[in-house]
């Protein structure tokens, strides 16, 4: 997750940037670089790697102008190399950038024909050259800004500062956070109050779509139509050494609402975004290069909600890369001595990297000479040294017990993952890779419109909260994300869920169903929608209470009076089991809340299990 820090003051920033960019190194970075304005001459230090590089820069080369902008970059569009670095300049202007832009193609080949000239791959260098647009075109610096911002889709955070103006930075969210820090006679902006706690403890957090203007002695916040709001100051609690909740209850709520930005930093890290293709990092090493063409079977190996992402990716890499998959909870998958194929692949899926069943099962299949491969969040961890291939997720720290962000960002490696054997294994073709790279560049917009939901989703977790029983179904990929929406709401309520795959309804489990059964069916409408709708009318039949997250075509099409709907966004298939994860967290989430256990530490319930 990039980091961005601003400052407008009274004082040289750039030391005071580069510290509170130190306070957000825990959301990983590979760049870095800080711009200030002296007199009305814009000038930056950038540097590959590490904060100490940009210091030395610093050391060498001071920057002492009053008032700047900072960042730390996550490599989404361009390699991490200093030229696409942040900030970003055109003419007078310098931009930093945490997101997507979605229509970064259309910006630029315009901008290019308006005559506006390129200097990295990065989409960030669209922002910069919109405003200096608006600038030549006879807007006024705010409103060169306002008029970029609005040209922008996609999930994003950003600051701009102009060489003309040594009080002012404009900034935006649509997704990733913001928060404005007030101080006496200075003005602060960072991506959360970690990064400004030593500055100040007055917090103002920009809600989604807000956009606002930053002096020395005020700042005043706009909707996307240049409407002024108002929202409130808070004191923040946070400290620059811990992680804070900002203004969120909870850190899984916290956590719930980081999805966009973390989702489109994991997918970043494995599609070149500028050539439409899967470029699949840590493919190999020189002694175990790693080629999906090669394999003949995919084995992975997970437990809990990390087994459930394994599932799901099952359909995409059968469907796909026509690879054959064996899916294994680890506490069970030693035990049954598997026969491994010579030409077989081991896939370990684990947040912590220290799952202790995980970790027996990838010992298990490196004494059977299996390539190993994993998927963690934590790249130092025992899985990752232990294995050949190691496949990062970019979710930052995980505060909250049960998984969310680093669900999310697992499908995000599994599916890219899936696409790129396809690939390999000549079952994609090179239209079909375009197609499936633009739709998982998608995501982090479809995660921050259903974030939108959030107060549907809460009314109808009420009507959970008084009950002892809840039956979820699915189809195909949604019947794993059935489980994940079961395993959320028993580890958060405390609430008995069971998940079955749609057609296995009438096999047993509709002999439960009564008038007070809740019933959550998870049926985007798809090519097998209307066997799960005939799946629901018998649930209807007998009286069962149905909540239906489907799409609108599947609302209409599900013809049913007297249930409850969570109306999603119509979006490719390829990313609807991302994207469908958020209403099931979130329905568990409130519900939890109404029910009042402990959200972020749910009784008996450890974050990594370490020990079998």
């Amino acid at each position: 997750m990039c980091g961005i820090v601003g400052i407008v003051g009274s004082r040289p920033v750039a030391p005071l940037i580069v510290d509170a960019l130190k306070r957000l190194e825990y959301r990983g970075y590979d760049s870095a670089g800080v711009a200030t304005l002296e007199g009305e001459i814009l000038d930056r230090r950038r540097a590959e790697g590490k904060l100490i590089n940009l210091e030395t820069r610093l050391n060498a080369s001071p920057l002492s102008g009053n008032i700047g902008i900072g960042h730390t970059r996550w490599a989404t569009h361009g390699a991490p190399v200093e030229v696409n670095a942040h900030p970003h300049f055109s003419s007078n202007v310098a931009v930093v950038h945490n997101g997507i832009i979605e229509n970064f193609r259309e910006l630029r080949q315009a901008l290019e024909g308006d005559g506006f000239t390129f200097t990295s791959q990065t989409d960030t260098e669209v922002i910069a050259h919109l405003v200096a647009k608006g600038l030549r075109d006879g807007l006024e610096p705010i409103e060169a800004a306002h008029s970029a911002i609005t040209q922008l889709h996609g999930a994003f955070a950003l600051a701009i500062m102009f060489g003309t103006e040594a009080d002012l930075i404009v900034a935006g969210r649509n997704g990733p956070p913001l928060a404005i820090g007030h101080g006496e006679g200075e003005m602060y902006l960072g991506s959360d109050a970690v990064a400004l706690a030593p500055f100040t403890d007055r917090i103002t957090y920009l809600e989604d779509g807000d956009w606002v203007v930053i002096r020395r002695n005020a700042m005043t916040i706009y909707n996307l139509k240049g409407v002024e709001v108002n929202r409130d100051e808070q004191k923040s609690i946070g400290s620059a050494l811990m992680v804070d909740k900002g203004n969120h209850r909870h850190f899984m709520l916290k956590e719930i609402y980081e999805q966009p930005e973390v989702i489109g930093h994991t997918l970043a890290n494995y599609i070149d975004f500028n050539g439409d293709k899967i470029a699949l990092r840590d493919m190999g090493d020189n002694q175990n290069p790693l080629d999906f063409a090669n394999l003949d079977r995919l084995n992975i190996t997970a437990c809990g909600t990390a087994y459930l992402a394994g599932y799901t990716s099952k359909y995409w890499f059968e469907r796909h890369a026509r690879l054959p998959v064996d899916i294994d909870v680890a506490s069970e998958f030693r035990y049954r001595e598997v026969p491994m194929s010579e030409k077989g692949m081991s896939l370990f899926i684990s947040q912590s990297g220290e799952t202790a069943d995980t970790l027996a099962g990838l010992k298990y299949c490196e004494q059977a000479g299996q390539h190993l491969a994993a998927i963690v969040n934590v790249r130092e961890s025992t899985i990752a040294r232990s294995s050949h291939n190691v496949f990062p997720t970019l979710a930052g720290p995980e505060i909250g017990v049960a998984s969310t962000k680093a669900f999310t960002c697992q499908l995000s490696v599994l599916a890219s993952l899936a696409v790129g054997a396809g690939v390999q294994r000549g079952h994609i073709s090179r239209e079909q890779e375009i197609k499936l790279v633009r739709e998982l560049s998608e995501a982090p917009r479809y995660a921050n419109d259903v974030l939108k939901l959030e107060d549907s989703i809460k009314a109808l977790a009420h009507t959970l909260a008084n009950k002892e029983h809840v039956l979820y179904l699915g189809r195909d990929t949604n019947y794993p994300l059935a489980m994940e929406g079961a395993l959320k709401l028993k580890e958060l309520s405390y609430i008995h869920a069971e998940a079955y795959a749609a057609g296995e309804l009438k096999h047993g489990p509709i002999a439960l169903i009564d008038e007070e059964m809740p019933v959550v069916v998870i049926a985007p409408y798809d090519r097998i929608f209307e066997k799960t709708v005939s799946n629901m009318q018998e649930v209807a039949a007998r009286g069962g209470q149905i909540i239906l997250i489907t799409d609108p075509r599947g609302a209409q099409e599900a013809g049913m009076d007297g249930i409850k709907t969570i109306i999603m966004p119509e979006m490719p298939e390829i990313i609807t089991p991302i994207i469908y994860s958020l209403p099931i967290q979130m329905l568990a989430y409130h519900t939890a809340v109404h029910v009042g256990t402990d959200v972020d530490q749910p009784r008996n319930l450890a974050k990594s299990v370490t020990v079998e």
